[in-house]
């Protein structure tokens, strides 16, 4: 039987004193012997849980028609039917009383449900009997199991009239001549549902009491049997942007949707906590609930102490409150506050000095003056929030409109209920909407910056380093909160690199500075700008953008990037936050899904016609949604999917879910589809696997429910988050790597291992845990000194925004003054005692000369360093004395490192040399030997590589190439560069088994980083404006939105891997994509609707790429290039040139020249570009021998040039050849890349970007001529 989500309804329970109670009382008052009314215990009369109802049929197959799982059952009333029966019969007084209705007994409640604390909950202030009638009373209930679900609960509390008569006593509504009331009990009929539809429950019970209130007695159960068994044919709305509503007489109901598949369900009015605290108050609750404080709510209202406790724990969001959450505790649960625990509780006003006596360590909140105080004294002395954070919150919360009055002045007096109800309930979703961006906003300025000092690798937290970044006044705060289980949570969804509401929000929001601090940034030395002014200064200058003309689409790149990007400081990430950033995300408009009116819902031909009309409206609604619109789509195929699965319709529920799986499979229901699929009939699997389409889908559940059960048993380490630990035991070279990551000193390995050899010089191959402390902590020592450091004005003045001073000397004699020698990311200058001023040194790039030397004193000779600079006459020296041979090291690399990057247009060469200087200080300062400098200059890489191999690249190369992009330099080693693509004004990167970067081509700064599946992807292609398409290893195209950078739906047609893409019109100007995989199979798609418009396959050794020409497709395989019509037919072939025939030489990729009439070919094993007639296909016209090539992998047409991207045998493998289309002539051979090129893209015809393999990573930007 399959197996369905809870739907809105998963029990409805009515709860009160049982009538032996109420005859009992009632007797006794008519005897005068009662004082008072007494209070009386409360107990479950009715259980309703769906299913309702059921075909009668022996089949085992039937799926029940409810949205609801079909469970085992227990009986609840029956055991307390017989508890009582056996009590009453000992005392002797009721034996021959007439016993509840056999109908009553067989009723049994859903096997998770537990029922047992349920009525005092449902009368939290205990049964109390009126003299008179009261007004109808709501309150709110949230259940948590032993595995932290939670289940919610909406109870009303009503009274009906205990009459009396001549026949005795009875509960009715109507009031007769022949009866009085003596008194009035109080009822509860209470809604559970997995879901907070808090305001939409709330109004189904208000349509009920309708109907209660003019019930007779005798129908008061069937009355609410049929109400619970309507409530469950309602379907959940999907994740997004389609409502779902139904009438329920007098109101129209509206079910909202969850924002995204992770968010949660909102219904209730988010800004009742604004009413009832101040925002000081607010952040005050906020803060404790950060800090997991023991929180007691209290009120005189019960209603009001689930409201605010949900509100306040949405506002955290996407942090998740992992402690006991009680928000109801009824006049018998006191007891619970003495849990050793945290925990989140509520109270009524009324228990507060009980409570507050009761035990310490209690932060008690009253929210009906707004207050908040502890059980042991009146002030709380907790930690608060970070000021930053806290300001930008107020001063956003102050701008809230949360008068709903105010929005009705301009209005006409309203007539319809229900469109008041409308009204209201838009304007309480825009506030909803606004509130939930401002905490979420006060969430991101908290934790901003945290997956900085992530080791995904290791699944490490550096939360020492973290804690450096914060700001002093705020350090207590963040230590506490860093011990909590709420961040522990949060920090693990950021080690799985969970793409939530705060991923989004932070990337949104974060400086485009910040996000460069990757790309730019060396070690977190912060720059003196950021440290001496407020705010930041205005990132790059007019200057550095292209002619209007291209719209400033790509950069100049006439003075290096290094120079133009600026740094920020993690430290000051939040203070940028404006009062209204991230809140101007376009939202899509919402769509609402009327669902039909209810049939009698008790009778099962009445329920499957209503889920005919239903299937019907949303075939209409799907037929009227125009194809662009995929996301509204992909939703009502979602419903219908639901609607013929519980109808028992699985085969057209399957193509359903197939449809949404290639529409939107972020909301792809796995586990359903999974139960649907186990379900299936022998009878209907054949039919299935009929349908191709079905068939994959099948496939694909099965596939992923194996890798599910693979992968289940290393689910633990997924889980797993370590804090950064010093070593305890001696480390060989691996555990040294492993730990170094770790600390998030640095990550390239290469580094590691030289900074292991120079701390192991002189003795056996392995790092103490004394020694590693020492270099530790020196590190951390030298980074929080240059820190410190504060520059004034007039030395701010004479260096960059973003210069940062990452040493600085002692105090010494030089030739231009006694002053500190300052070194930066780009110079050396001197830093005069007395009254500071700024001595320019040099710039590294203008160095010319850097040796020790030495000059007398009395009878000594005092060591110093003596600089050479171009263009200067006088030489530069300064009396360093034991620091002189340390200097002379790090200005040497740095010298090296800016030479390097200047040639390879490079700027991470000049990072990489700041990063070996720095370690050299913290090697020196470790070991304190005479071998200490000898020690640190094993980290001298780029000067031992600019004395030993000139690192000179060649004119041609040097002219050409303007900059170069490493995707890989957070990573512990480059990966391979496997496809680039440039769209308008950004640059797409594949890497590393379906990650995907976006780079902003005005300052090549990466944007958006995203992951699309888990294998390798062969080919990238811009299809419209605002669809990416990616083919993979997996067989599958993934689909990705340019504007929403989302990857949500994708085309699985394919049955293997996916190598080419092409994009063409059709007769009609309709826009046509084709893909091909290796099998030989092509597929022609309608981009509009994504289906397939025809496919076919070809006879060929994998086919590796697609082009559209001329009406014809040109597909390359590795034993030959074929011309096709679009119908599948072949129109012509060209095999391997004779001479390659017979060798591992395979065709690469082609060049089809349709002005020309010409095919370039090129092979993987091949020096050489064949040229073919496209009407003379025997054999190419002419070849180019390619000097040095051992193979060629990618060509391109730029212009009236053809760039070749190839392996060379030399010790610089990548080469870029750039060939002369008139003359068949090598123009250039450019040397960029340590690996082969593995991809080119053209930038527009004025720039042409080239990627390289796995031993080099990078991508090299080349001008256009």
């Amino acid at each position: 039987m399959a197996e369905l989500p809870s739907g809105l309804l998963e029990a409805c329970v009515v709860v009160g004193a049982h009538s032996d109670k109420l005859r009992d009382i009632h007797q006794l008052q008519q005897q005068g012997k009662l004082n008072g009314l007494p209070l009386l215990e409360a107990e479950v009369l009715q259980v309703h849980a769906p299913p309702f109802v059921s075909k009668e049929t022996n089949s085992s197959q039937v799926i029940a028609p409810a949205f609801s799982r079909v469970q085992r059952r227990r009986s609840f009333i029956k055991k307390k039917r017989r508890d009582r029966a056996a009590e009453t019969l000992s005392n002797g007084e009721a034996a021959n009383r007439a016993e509840v209705s056999p109908a009553t007994e067989d009723i049994s409640v859903p096997k998770d449900l537990d029922l047992i604390a349920l009525p005092e909950l449902c009368f939290p202030g205990g049964l109390e009997l009126a003299s008179e009638q009261k007004q109808d009373s709501y309150h709110f209930l949230v259940f948590t199991d032993m595995f932290g679900n939670r289940t919610h609960g909406v109870v009303v509390q009503y009274y009906r009239a205990v009459l009396s008569c001549q026949e005795g006593v009875f509960q009715n509504g109507h009031r007769g001549s022949s009866t009085k009331a003596r008194f009035y009990a109080p009822f509860a009929v209470c809604i559970i549902s997995k879901f907070p539809y808090y305001n939409a429950l709330k109004d189904c019970l208000s349509c009920l009491l309708v109907q209660l209130h003019t019930a007779r007695q005798a129908d008061f159960e069937e009355t609410v049997k049929e109400f619970s068994a309507k409530l469950s044919l309602v379907p959940l709305p999907p994740p997004g942007q389609l409502h779902v509503s139904f009438s329920l007489r007098p109101l129209q109901i509206y079910l909202p949707s969850r924002e995204d598949q992770d968010s949660p369900v909102v219904d209730i009015d988010l800004h009742l906590p604004f009413l009832c605290f101040t925002h000081t108050v607010l952040l005050q609750v906020l803060s404790y609930l950060l800090q997991e404080q023991r929180l007691v709510l209290f009120s005189c209202d019960w209603a009001r102490l689930t409201l605010v406790a949900e509100c306040l724990l949405l506002y955290l969001q996407p942090l998740s409150w992992q402690q006991p959450y009680v928000p109801v505790l009824a006049r018998g649960m006191l007891d619970f506050i003495m849990a050793p625990t945290a925990f989140l509780m509520g109270c009524h006003i009324s228990h507060f000095e009980e409570v507050a006596a009761e035990t310490e360590d209690l932060i008690l909140v009253n929210i009906d003056d707004g207050s908040i105080q502890t059980s042991w004294c009146e002030t709380v002395d907790l930690p608060a929030i970070p000021l930053v954070a806290a300001e930008s919150f107020t001063s956003r919360a102050e701008s809230l409109q949360l008068h709903f009055d105010l929005e009705l002045c301009h209005l006409a007096a309203g007539t319809d209920a229900n469109a008041l109800r409308s009204q209201r309930r838009d304007w309480q979703r825009r506030l909803n909407t606004q509130i939930q961006n401002i905490a979420l906003e006060l969430v991101v300025n908290i934790f901003s910056g945290v997956q900085d000092f992530l080791s995904h690798e290791h699944r490490v937290f550096n939360s020492e380093e973290f804690l450096r970044t914060r700001e002093p006044a705020d350090q207590l705060f963040y230590k506490k909160v860093l011990e909590t289980h709420i961040f522990h949570s949060f920090l693990r969804d950021r080690l799985n690199r969970k793409w939530d509401t705060f991923s989004r929000m932070e990337q949104n929001t974060r400086n485009l500075m910040h996000k460069n601090r990757g790309m730019t940034e060396s070690p977190r030395r912060p720059p003196m700008s950021e440290l001496s002014r407020s705010g930041y200064r205005t990132y790059g200058s007019p200057d550095n953008k292209l002619s209007k003309r291209l719209g400033a689409s790509l950069p100049n790149l006439v003075q290096s990037v290094s120079e133009t990007l600026p740094v920020i400081s993690p430290r000051t990430v939040c203070r940028k936050m404006t009062p209204d950033i991230g809140l101007k995300s376009p939202k899509k408009a919402v769509k609402v899904f009327r669902l039909p009116e209810f049939p009698p819902p008790l009778a099962y031909h009445y329920v499957q016609n209503y889920y005919s009309d239903m299937i019907a409206s949303l075939g209409k609604a799907i037929n009227a949604t125009p194809p662009e619109e995929s996301a509204l789509l992909a939703r009502y195929h979602y419903l219908r999917g639901l609607v013929n699965t519980v109808s028992n319709r699985r085969l057209d529920a399957l193509e359903d879910f197939q449809s949404l799986y290639k529409t939107d499979s972020d909301i792809f229901p796995s586990q359903m589809v999974k139960s649907l699929v186990d379900s299936l009939p022998e009878s209907e699997r054949l039919q299935a696997d009929r349908k191709a389409e079905l068939k994959r889908l099948i496939s694909r559940v099965k596939r992923d429910q194996e890798r599910e059960c693979a992968g289940r048993g290393n689910g633990h380490e997924e889980g797993a988050i370590k804090r950064f630990q010093l070593p305890t035991k001696y480390m060989q070279l691996e555990e040294f790597v492993k730990c170094v990551q770790e600390s998030g000193i640095v990550k390239d390995q290469g580094t590691i291992q030289r900074l292991f050899d120079a701390l192991t010089v002189g003795h056996q191959k392995q790092v103490s845990p004394d020694l590693f402390k020492v270099f530790y902590t020196i590190w951390k020592e030298t980074e929080a000194e240059a820190q410190e450091v504060c520059l004034p004005t007039s030395v701010l003045e004479h260096i960059e925004a973003n210069e940062c001073v990452f040493k600085v000397s002692s105090s010494v004699k030089t030739s231009r003054g006694v002053g500190k020698i300052a070194m930066t990311q780009r110079r050396l200058f001197l830093l005069t005692d007395g009254r500071p001023g700024y001595v320019e040194v040099a710039q590294y790039r203008d160095l010319d000369e850097v040796k020790v030397s030495s000059a007398p004193f009395m009878l000594l000779r005092i060591p110093g360093l003596k600089l050479r600079v171009r263009g200067r006459k006088e030489t530069f020296e300064a009396n360093l004395k034991t620091e002189t041979e340390l200097w002379n090291l790090m200005v040497k690399e740095m010298w090296a490192g800016r030479f390097t990057a200047d040639q390879h247009k490079d700027p991470q060469y000049m990072q990489q040399a700041l990063t070996n200087a720095l370690l050299m200080d913290a090697v020196v300062g470790s070991l304190q030997s005479s071998k200490a400098i000898y020690a640190a200059s094993k980290l001298a890489y780029f000067d031992r590589i600019k004395m030993e191999v000139p690192m000179m690249v060649p004119k041609t190369t040097a002219e050409i190439l303007k900059h170069k992009i490493n995707p890989s330099l957070e990573l512990a080693s480059p990966q391979a560069v496997d496809v680039l693509l440039y769209t308008s004004g950004q640059l797409w990167v594949s890497v590393n088994k379906g990650k995907v970067m976006v780079f902003d081509a005005s300052s090549w700064s990466l944007t958006h980083t995203c992951h699309v599946g888990n294998a390798r992807l062969n080919c990238m292609l811009e299809v419209d404006k605002d669809q990416v398409w990616m083919g993979s290893e997996d067989s599958v195209i993934y689909i990705i939105s340019i504007v929403a950078m989302v990857c949500n739906r994708q085309l699985t047609e394919h049955r293997a891997e996916v190598t080419g893409l092409a994009v063409d019109k059709d007769k009609y100007s309709q826009k046509v994509a084709y893909s091909c995989s290796a099998e030989g199979t092509v597929m022609a798609w309608d981009v509009s609707t994504l289906q397939v418009k025809k496919h076919f396959r070809l006879s060929c050794s994998r086919l590796q790429s697609i082009y559209s020409c001329s009406g014809t497709l040109w597909c390359c395989s590795r034993d030959r290039i074929m011309e096709v019509w679009r119908n599948g037919s072949l129109k012509r072939c060209m095999n391997l040139p004779e001479q390659q025939k017979g060798s591992t030489t395979t065709f690469s990729c082609a060049l089809i020249l349709p002005e020309r009439e010409e095919m370039w070919s090129v092979c993987a094993d091949s020096g050489e570009v064949s040229i073919w007639h496209i009407k003379d296909c025997s054999k190419p016209f002419h070849r180019i021998t390619l000097q040095d090539c051992t193979g060629c992998y990618c060509i391109i047409k730029v212009k009236n040039q053809v760039w070749v991207g190839g392996m060379g045998r030399s010790s610089t493998k990548g080469k870029v050849y750039i060939l002369d289309t008139e003359r068949y002539q090598v123009l250039k051979e450019l040397h960029g890349h340590t690996d082969k090129v593995t991809g080119l893209c053209s930038a527009e015809d004025r720039y042409v970007l080239s990627g390289a393999g796995k031993h080099d990573g990078k991508i090299a930007i080349w001008k256009v001529e």
